[in-house]
């Protein structure tokens, strides 16, 4: 595995999905970190620790169509499993509630994208 960071190549199109990732982790992150201790909160760590190692991956060049390919469902089961559990209980959004699912549904859209240009 290459070990250096791979920044050339990458299109206007894959920076918006290295954002949306970025984003979606640290909001994982700091709701998990804010929430301790409990299980959920370690749910949120582990995702928003998925979405940066994703990132990292990607930014190393390591099989970015199955990055792609992997990431779809990663991002989906969030979404529903947010409206599973948080929705049942309180129906209201919060900001950056909003904010985390219009950027992973931007993110489901940008990797399919991605991934059928490379197939």
């Amino acid at each position: 595995m290459n070990t250096s960071v791979s920044i050339d190549s990458i299109t206007p199109l894959q920076w918006i999905a290295v954002g949306c990732a970025v984003v979606s982790g640290i909001i994982h992150l700091v709701i998990g970190i804010q929430s301790f201790p409990g299980s959920m909160p370690i749910a949120f760590i582990l995702a928003g620790l998925g979405f940066l190692g994703a990132v990292l991956l990607f930014l190393l060049d390591y099989r970015r169509r199955m990055l792609y390919l992997l990431g779809v469902p990663f991002v989906l089961i969030q979404i529903v499993l947010y409206v599973l559990i948080n929705q049942r209980a309180d129906p209201a959004i919060s900001p950056v509630e909003g904010i985390d699912k219009v950027v992973q549904i931007l993110l489901v859209v940008i990797l399919v994208i991605l991934y059928r240009r490379r197939a």
